[in-house]
């Protein structure tokens, strides 16, 4: 499933500015002590089609809205909490 997203590590900016050209930018982190990622991007539709690949519900898809790192300006994005069994291997 990797060719679907990218990873940038230690280069939130990077992951962020992919996310809002329309890329699927994978976002690790750890939650109350345990791993997860959010899949984040603008391309709601690509989302979906990824959460259908691998199983996910179409209501756990979540809306925030982010702000661009080169313009400032807030834009629609969606994401996935990824965790258990739908968290990539590193």
């Amino acid at each position: 499933m990797s060719g679907w997203y990218r990873e940038f590590v230690n280069n939130r900016k990077a992951g962020m500015t992919f996310a809002m050209n329309g890329g699927l930018w994978l976002h690790r982190h750890v939650y109350r002590g345990q791993p997860m990622a959010h899949l984040v991007s603008i391309d709601r539709l690509r989302l979906l089609a990824y959460g259908r690949e691998v199983g996910l519900p179409p209501e756990r898809l979540q809306y925030k809205p982010l702000k661009d790192p080169r313009t400032g300006i807030r834009r629609d994005a969606w994401h996935w909490d990824l965790v258990g069994r739908f968290l990539p291997p590193r």
